[in-house]
């Protein structure tokens, strides 16, 4: 370890891990280490007894909730919407041919007391009991506009300048009523609160056209597709990347203690009475607790359970999304929800 490298890298959560696998691609010479015996740092996927050890200490996981090799449980969870920026990335940097996907069953959207499927096709919505016949008239029009907008043909702009037209403004065109907008702005547009109405109505219209382009690209009941193995595996996809391009990988690396100069300027990273000398320094937070603040907090709970959720059609992968009015809160609350035992 006593070496000296270009850039330390510092944890294996995802935006470290790209990181890491770019700079090793640019020829540099990359030293990579995590104080975890695993990779993807916060947003890591566990089996049952790295769960338990991590929320648990030494305590064992219950015997009848089966191998621990079953489970891989995502601590930050999500899916990735199958037209994005993050797919562009993975295929860009050609480490989709270290990943298996799998498609989400389904979106669904809970709605006054009831989940209800998000829908997929032009069948699917007319069928949705999310709205009534004369409703889904008048989202047809407000769907078929955005579908058709094209943010460099003014003729499809129907008069209206996006980037000054708030959301609440675009809508009350078309006469929506609330329970519409509800499922408009947060299962579809993916909002996370309310405050998108008073912003300019471009954002919300992109993220309705991604939606829409996400699920044509796979011809399935979501958007969404997911790592067969969690979300874990893209930042060991990366991390081999980097492997392939020379970089150095050390797991398992207790407190590691980034060094300075008199001036200030990153010189290397300790660890184990051992420095690798450096000329800079790519961490995530955990490893500089005394340069960065918290501005907020997220609240998360793993729930395992020995059946599907109901009225999802018994499916294996879903997503479940309650609106922030529908449960009297500031903010979402979104739920994925997954079954890919191996």
């Amino acid at each position: 370890m006593d070496e000296e490298y270009d850039v330390i890298v510092l944890g294996t959560g995802l935006k470290e891990c790209i990181l890491s696998g770019l700079l090793s691609v640019d020829g540099l010479k990359v030293l990579h280490m995590d104080r975890n015996d695993y990779y993807g740092g916060e947003s890591s996927s566990l089996n049952l007894i790295q769960l338990w050890k991590r929320f648990r200490g030494n305590e064992q996981p219950p015997a009848h909730l089966g191998s621990s090799r079953d489970y891989n449980v995502d601590m930050i969870p999500k899916f990735i919407i199958a037209n994005g920026a993050l797919v562009r990335v993975l295929i860009h940097t050609d480490v989709t041919k270290y990943l298996y996907f799998k498609a989400v069953d389904g979106s669904f959207v809970y709605n006054k007391g009831k989940v209800h499927k998000v829908p997929a096709t032009d069948m699917e919505a007319l069928k949705s009991p999310l709205m009534g016949i004369f409703e889904k008239r008048r989202a047809r029009k407000f769907f078929i506009y955005v579908q058709d907008y094209d943010e460099n043909d003014p003729k499809t702009h129907e008069g209206m300048d996006l980037t000054r037209v708030t959301t609440r403004e675009l809508i009350a065109k078309y006469g929506l009523d609330d329970n519409t907008i509800d499922f408009i702005g947060h299962a579809l547009a993916l909002h996370r609160d309310d405050r998108y109405l008073n912003e300019p109505a471009l954002d919300t219209v992109k993220r309705m056209k991604l939606y829409a382009e996400s699920i044509a690209r796979f011809q399935g009941g979501s958007p969404y597709i997911y790592p067969l193995y969690g979300l874990g595996e893209l930042p060991q996809a990366f991390a081999r990347l980097s492997a392939v391009y020379g970089g150095t990988y050390m797991l398992n690396k207790p407190e590691c203690k980034v060094e300075f100069d008199e001036e200030g300027k990153v010189v290397g990273v300790t660890s184990e009475g051992e420095t690798a000398k450096c000329k800079k320094v790519v961490c995530d937070p955990s490893y500089l607790p005394n340069k960065v603040r918290k501005v907020g907090r997220v609240a998360r709970a793993i729930a395992i359970m020995s059946h599907p959720i109901p009225n999802t059609n018994d499916s294996h992968s879903v997503q479940v999304i309650l609106p922030q009015k529908q449960l009297g809160r500031r903010s979402d609350i979104q739920k994925p929800n997954g079954s890919f035992v191996q």
